[in-house]
């Protein structure tokens, strides 16, 4: 789908920007980690940098904590220039993917040692260590140890510590990987209210992308140590501006074919994968002739028994596979082309309708404005 707003730029523009990385670059060796990334975070915000391993996002995110030094490019931070800054210097705080707690200290010492490394008052110690204790519910735990907590309560501690020194800007390294699935998904809210209440400015990094839409206000998809899409998740999710978006945010039908009718409100798309024409209601930028890929989520293919009346927007298959997830059901369906379409079937319509079994005939179709047309 085309639109006008632009989702790939990365530069906030703004009065509230806080943080603004210029042209960074970071090479290893051979090897070019980051490559001229410009990036902007705006005070206040909470920003996922998404992307699989080996992307560039965890050098970045070292980089912005002093840990990397860039190769070239600026890095600031509420207008001062701190890219060669060490990392004791910056008002900056990072929570490791492992927590990185001191196993032999009690929660109480482990949140207060940075502290007493900066020579804080004891007494003042006493006061904020409780009161960071306080914000993530630990405070009765300060006598434990490390290995005596679970780890969604390590991992609050490790917050706690990281927030105890009131930074300015909180850097977050996968933050959720070592829990399971029912805790990260409880722990993925607490953390955002708990941000949002104290108001720091959070860069966070990570490879899930549930986590990233849960989490972020705005995001940046990485890959080869560049972003090429920036914005909020649902823009992202809604407007990838490239196939490699497309395919790496949630799951998609991606179909390749030919624009044969190019009109200001509409085009039509022959596939070799799809028996019909495929109907696009907006005009797309890529001209008459152009090869172009399709981008359909399997929330927005319909699955029924009784061959659609439209013209196009549909192909005939058979059910290749069902798997039930709670909520809806994921149908795989082979068309007849042998190209393999998903669907999400809400729950409700699978109790409502005699929901197709697998091998049974069924046609799958979807609406004029549910597809999104990319560039070959």
């Amino acid at each position: 789908m085309t639109d006008n707003r632009n989702t790939n730029a990365v530069w906030a523009g703004d009065a509230e920007e806080f943080v603004r990385v210029e042209d960074i670059v970071k090479i290893f060796g051979d090897t070019v980690a980051v490559q001229s990334v410009n990036l902007s975070v705006r005070r206040h915000e909470i920003f996922a940098l998404l992307g699989s391993s080996g992307c560039g996002k965890s050098t970045l995110l070292r980089m912005l904590a002093g840990f990397e030094e860039p190769s070239s490019g600026r890095i600031f931070l509420d207008n001062e220039d701190i890219t060669l800054l060490p990392p004791y210097r910056r008002p900056v705080n990072m929570m490791f993917q492992s927590y990185a707690l001191f196993p032999h200290m009690t929660i109480e010492a482990n949140v207060a040692f940075g502290l007493k490394q900066e020579g804080v008052p004891r007494h003042e110690i006493h006061e904020r260590v409780f009161d960071a204790l306080d914000l993530v519910q630990m405070a009765g735990y300060s006598r434990r140890k490390p290995n005596q907590l679970s780890g969604g309560q390590q991992q609050r501690v490790a917050l706690a510590r990281s927030l105890v020194k009131r930074p300015k800007l909180l850097l977050l390294d996968e933050p959720m990987s070592a829990l399971d699935k029912q805790i990260r998904q409880k722990t993925q809210v607490e953390l955002v209210k708990i941000l949002e209440q104290v108001g720091v400015t959070c860069i966070m990094v990570t490879h899930d992308q549930e986590e990233a839409m849960t989490m972020a206000s705005r995001l940046a998809v990485m890959t080869e140590g560049q972003i090429v899409q920036c914005g909020t998740p649902q823009e992202v999710y809604e407007f990838p501006n490239s196939r490699f978006v497309a395919g790496f945010i949630g799951s998609t039908n991606m179909f390749n074919g030919t624009i044969v009718v190019d009109e200001p409100d509409h085009v039509v798309i022959e596939s070799e994968q799809l028996s019909r024409p495929l109907v696009v209601a907006h005009g797309v930028s890529e001209p008459l002739g152009m090869d172009v890929h399709i981008s359909i989520r399997p929330e927005n293919i319909r699955v029924n028994v009784v061959q659609p009346e439209t013209e196009g927007n549909w192909a005939h298959g058979h059910v290749n596979h069902v798997a039930w997830m709670g909520s809806y059901a994921r149908y795989q369906i082979r068309l007849d082309s042998g190209f393999m379409v998903e669907a999400n079937v809400p729950g409700v319509m699978m109790v409502q309708t005699e929901a197709p079994a697998i091998d049974d005939e069924v046609y799958v179709s979807w609406s004029d404005d549910s597809a999104t047309v990319l560039p070959s």
